[in-house]
């Protein structure tokens, strides 16, 4: 039973209903529902354009614990970063799992946040390193996958398996949503979660 978010029945420029839109650290994080030319299933996208630590939308009234969450993003613009992540197992702005592309270092790089603090995880069967060094062009939409089962978690990265983390840390039935860091404005499309059979 798989739910698809594409924000096409929110009115452009207000912020989504359903969601509890907020940040990890500090800031002024800003989703709002725009029109993109560009959206992956038109005419709306989610937009993050604001600037904190970390902005985070997480999805009201989600509990997952084994399942799947996908999204399309583009990756607009941004100096000091420019990502665009996933989120699940949440059980607040400041304790969740996030998997996360960024387009100015091109990998992608799986985290656990635990009372706010971030910290990296390491990947199945290589010793040491940071996340799986693929290209993220700037512009262009991606799609940006994990599937999560007790504490095995695979990413896709455009249709590609990535790499898979073992993490115990939160073990409990979490809601699941999207995230990005420091000054990146990122586009959102087609969110697709749902709980394994």
């Amino acid at each position: 039973m798989a739910e698809t978010l594409n924000f096409d029945d929110t009115p452009a420029g207000i912020s989504p209903e359903g969601w509890t839109l907020t940040m990890t650290g500090k800031g002024q994080p800003k989703w709002t529902v725009e029109a993109d030319p560009t959206a992956p299933s038109k005419p709306n996208v989610l937009k993050q354009s604001g600037r904190a630590t970390f902005p985070v939308a997480i999805k009201s009234g989600t509990a997952i614990r084994d399942g799947f969450v996908e999204v399309k993003f583009k990756a607009v613009t941004g100096s000091e970063d420019r990502a665009a992540g996933i989120v699940w197992r949440a059980k607040d702005a400041d304790n969740y799992y996030v998997v996360r592309a960024n387009a100015l270092e091109d990998n992608v790089v799986l985290y656990k946040t635990i009372k706010g603090v971030r910290t990296s995880l390491g990947i199945v069967g290589r010793k040491g390193g940071y996340g799986v060094s693929t290209p993220v062009t700037s512009g262009q939409w991606h799609l940006l996958r994990c599937d999560f089962a007790g504490s095995r978690f695979k990413v896709t990265y455009d249709g590609k398996p990535l790499f898979e983390v073992e993490d115990a840390t939160i073990a409990d039935a979490g809601m699941i949503g999207l995230w990005t860091k420091a000054d990146s404005v990122t586009l959102f499309d087609d969110l697709t979660y749902g709980e394994s059979k």
